[in-house]
């Protein structure tokens, strides 16, 4: 038997050390966000991630699915349609440059993909859990144990200056210190991989005692590494209650859809609460107008997305086309009542940080739709049990951050959409390999189950 037939007879095992060691790369390349220009105008976006994924890729080329591929390309043909019908061919090169990384990034994304389909739940949690309280530790040696020096010292070395946090004053009025960065460029780097590692870890974990862990690891983080961001913790809890973490049919499924839906709402009150209790100097700042970053995370975005619908409905400004609607996204802040003349505006895609708005942005409304629904056939056809999840999980991780055409947008999408496999795959596996037959409630939960196991053997 070849290695590529054992591989496909035995496809839920264990990840071998090189396999583990490229996810831990690939994370660690999300986490960091290294970028590496190969030409004046491409960059090379979370470095290692890259190189993680095309080994990736290279080793797992005998489990890629043809139909998943064209799937990829087909999405791929339709941001290529995007930008072909966007107004003014003078910013096509721009625009190919987006195209170039977003596919890029899709490439990379579903590598990492195929690579955690064929792993354990258990091996990959154990992955995740170790990452969380590695950034755990590192905040709490940046902050009390000296490492402070060190993390700012590599910092200058492996990012451009342009985007090098030094807002530590304002940190220290908002939150009475100085927020840890951990190697990173700006505190919401740390915020955001914590946030959405611990989420995936949550998912993916088959511990019993892992929801009061999750709640932990919340508490942890609000002490150690405060910052907004982590409210989308809580948040992050609502799509696997009600997408995933759900089971049955029939009346035990209507009752688990509600219950699923009591407790959301209960975590949205504990959200704002937290909020309230951890950020109230920030809270304050966004009610009285003052707050720049939730300006150019939110409000903005929002505005001019919305304003693309009126001006540029059929494809947006092309993707990274932000210095084509410069003026227009002038216009609109300068018209909006929650920005203040004071904020300086150096470059265009500073001041647009919402991966989800920019997706309207870049694609306008027509393309827009056409490209979500093209993402969403593509999920379906790699296996996804549910690709609302997926969809709930990208939106509410884009309140924090931007880049729509680097490796961390995508990294969001298909790092969800294998932990929704891993979770729904493994009662499946326990229910199909059962001496005694399903009852007919189960029946359809069976069907269900074994879309893992038929995907993975395929």
């Amino acid at each position: 038997m070849t290695a590529a037939a054992f591989s496909r007879a035995a496809p839920a095992g264990r990840l071998d050390f090189l396999d583990t060691a490229l996810v831990v790369l690939f994370l660690l390349g999300i986490y960091l966000g290294v970028s590496l220009q190969i030409s004046e105008k491409v960059p090379l976006t979370c470095a290692p991630s890259g190189l993680a994924g095309m080994i990736m890729l290279w080793r797992r080329r005998d489990q890629i699915d043809p139909r998943h591929l064209g799937g990829l390309l087909a999405v791929v043909a339709i941001y290529l349609g995007s930008i072909m019908s966007a107004d003014d061919y003078a910013y096509l090169g721009k625009r190919f440059t987006g195209l170039l990384q977003v596919t890029y990034s899709l490439v990379i994304g579903y590598a990492m993909f195929v690579t955690l389909v064929h792993g354990e739940r258990r091996q990959i949690a154990g992955i995740l859990l170790t990452f969380c309280l590695l950034i755990i530790v590192g905040c709490l040696l940046e902050t009390y144990g000296g490492l402070r020096p060190l993390s700012d010292a590599v910092r200058e070395r492996i990012y451009d200056a342009a985007v090098v946090y030094d807002s530590d004053l304002r940190d220290v009025v908002l939150y009475g210190r100085i927020r840890p960065k951990l190697f990173t460029s700006e505190p919401s780097a740390v915020t955001f991989a914590y946030t959405h590692f611990s989420a995936v870890w949550l998912v993916v974990s088959p511990w019993r005692w892992k929801v009061p862990v999750y709640f932990g690891l919340i508490g942890c983080a609000l002490v150690v590494l405060p910052g907004p961001t982590l409210v989308l913790m809580l948040l992050l809890t609502i799509p696997y209650m009600i997408f995933l973490a759900g089971g049955g049919t029939g009346r035990r499924s209507a009752m688990r859809t509600v219950g699923a839906l009591a407790i959301s709402a209960l975590l949205v009150a504990v959200a704002i609460a937290v909020g309230q209790m951890f950020f109230a100097e920030r809270l304050n700042e966004l009610a009285s107008g003052r707050d720049a970053s939730f300006f150019y995370r939110f409000t903005g975005p929002m505005l001019v997305a919305l304003s693309m619908f009126q001006v540029h409905p059929w494809a947006g400004a092309g993707l990274t086309g932000e210095q084509y609607i410069a003026d227009q996204v002038l216009n609109v802040y300068m018209n909006s009542p929650s920005f203040q003349a004071a904020w300086s505006i150096t470059r265009i895609g500073d001041v647009l940080t919402n991966y989800f708005w920019l997706h309207w942005i870049y694609l306008g409304l027509v393309w827009g739709v056409v490209t979500l629904v093209a993402v969403s056939i593509w999920l379906r056809m790699l296996g996804v049990p549910s690709v609302l999840y997926c969809w709930a999980v990208w939106l509410i991780l884009g309140q924090a951050s931007g880049s729509y055409v680097g490796p961390k947008t995508w990294a969001v999408l298909l790092i969800a959409a294998a932990a929704s496999i891993l979770r729904v795959g493994a009662p499946e596996r326990q229910l199909a390999t059962a001496p005694a037959a399903p009852t007919p409630a189960y029946r359809p939960r069976v069907r269900l189950a074994n879309a893992r196991t038929e995907y993975l053997s395929s």
